[in-house]
C-alpha cells in the first residue's frame, strides 16, 4: 500500500483560493477595457489570467493593448478594483482553517500573482500577516507557472519539495507546482473550471473550503 504524503508546509495562492476576489478582478479588467474602448474579454477570458504576472495577463486578456497604453490601462484597472476592494472578504472558513493548520505545527506561505503592494494591503485588511512564515509575489520574481516563486519559498523555509503542497484555483498554480517538483492541490471554487484543473498534474481536487480543510488536515499528521 502506498503511504499517504504528510506535508509540513502548505503554500497557498491568494485570489480565488483564500480571498473571494475573482469577480472583482474580472470586473476591473472589463471596466478598464471599456474605459479605453478596447475589446472587452468575456468573464471566462478575464478569469483565466488571474494568477499570472502582469505582462502575461495583459497579453492574454487584452491582446490589442499597445505598450504605450499599459500605464493608463493599469490606472483604470486599479480604479475599478479599488472601488470594491474594501468589500472583499476571505472565503468562509479560511481563517479557521489557517488557525487549525498553524496549531498543528504546519508552516504556511503564500505564492501569488498579486503585486507586493497588493498582497500587503490584503494581509493588512484581513489581519493575516502573522499567519504566513513567507510570501512571494509575481513582481518580485518570475510569474506563474514558472517555478521560481516556489523554489525561493522552499529555500527561505529550508524545506524539501516532498514536504510541500501548493494550493490554488488555477491551472497556473498546478503547473507551477509540477514545474517546481511539489504536489499540487486544486480548488474548484475560484477562477478556473474543474475540467481545466483536472487536465493538469495534481494530487487532489476539492470543491469548497471545508473540503480543503479536511484534505489538508488528513495529510498533516492530525485528525479532524
Amino acid at each position: 500500500m502506498i503511504a499517504q504524503p504528510s506535508y509540513s508546509v502548505v503554500i497557498f495562492d491568494w485570489d480565488g483560493t483564500l480571498m473571494d476576489s475573482t469577480r472583482s478582478i474580472v470586473t476591473a479588467i472589463q471596466g478598464a477595457c471599456r474605459d479605453l474602448e478596447l475589446d472587452v474579454p468575456t468573464d471566462a477570458q478575464a478569469a483565466w489570467v488571474i494568477g499570472l504576472s502582469l505582462d502575461q495577463a495583459l497579453k492574454a486578456a487584452v491582446p490589442d493593448l499597445k505598450k504605450s497604453m499599459e500605464k493608463i490601462f493599469l490606472e483604470r484597472y486599479r480604479y475599478h478594483y479599488l472601488l470594491g476592494d474594501t468589500k472583499l472578504q476571505l472565503f468562509g472558513g479560511v481563517t479557521e482553517m489557517l488557525d487549525d493548520l498553524q496549531a498543528r505545527g504546519v508552516t504556511l506561505a503564500v505564492a501569488t500573482g498579486k503585486s507586493r503592494v497588493g498582497l500587503n494591503r490584503a494581509l493588512d485588511a484581513t489581519a493575516l500577516h502573522h499567519r504566513f512564515a513567507a510570501t512571494r509575489c509575481a513582481d518580485e520574481t518570475f510569474g506563474k507557472p514558472h517555478p521560481a516563486m516556489l523554489h525561493e519559498l522552499m529555500d527561505e523555509l529550508v524545506v524539501d519539495p516532498t514536504q510541500v503542497v501548493m494550493v490554488g484555483d488555477t491551472s497556473h498554480d498546478l503547473n507551477m507546482a509540477a514545474n517546481a517538483g511539489v504536489h499540487g492541490l486544486g480548488v474548484t471554487y475560484g477562477a478556473h473550471p474543474e475540467d481545466e484543473l483536472l487536465a493538469c498534474a495534481h494530487h487532489g481536487i476539492v470543491h469548497d473550503v471545508p473540503g480543503l480543510h479536511r484534505w489538508l488536515a488528513n495529510r498533516t499528521g492530525a485528525s479532524d
